[in-house]
């Protein structure tokens, strides 16, 4: 009799074992897609900090930009104004 029940007990652990563990197809299916979306989501918000990171330095380098050049103008001028009153000094007459 123990032999028996064991025996039956043996059959229903390896015929609906496996069962009991396995996943659907479906279920299998629906993780995939929930795995896709979180990936999505990732990428998506990687893209976003990177474009926000070039904007940012985008600007910067533009007010560098901005600054050096008005700089540049800037002693241009004084250079102009230094040479014009030289000529000026030259041509003046002898007061």
């Amino acid at each position: 009799m123990k032999a028996l029940v064991s025996k039956i007990a043996v059959g229903i652990l390896l015929i609906g074992g496996p069962a009991l563990f396995a996943q659907t197809a479906g279920q299998d299916m629906k993780q995939a897609g929930h795995d896709m979306k979180a990936a999505g989501q990732a990428t998506g918000d990687a893209a976003k900090e990177a474009g926000s990171a070039t904007a940012k330095t985008a600007k910067k380098a533009g007010h560098k930009v901005k600054h050096t050049s008005k700089k540049a103008v800037n002693k241009a001028a004084e250079g102009t104004e230094n040479g014009a009153a030289k000529v000026r000094d030259k041509t003046e007459p002898n007061k």
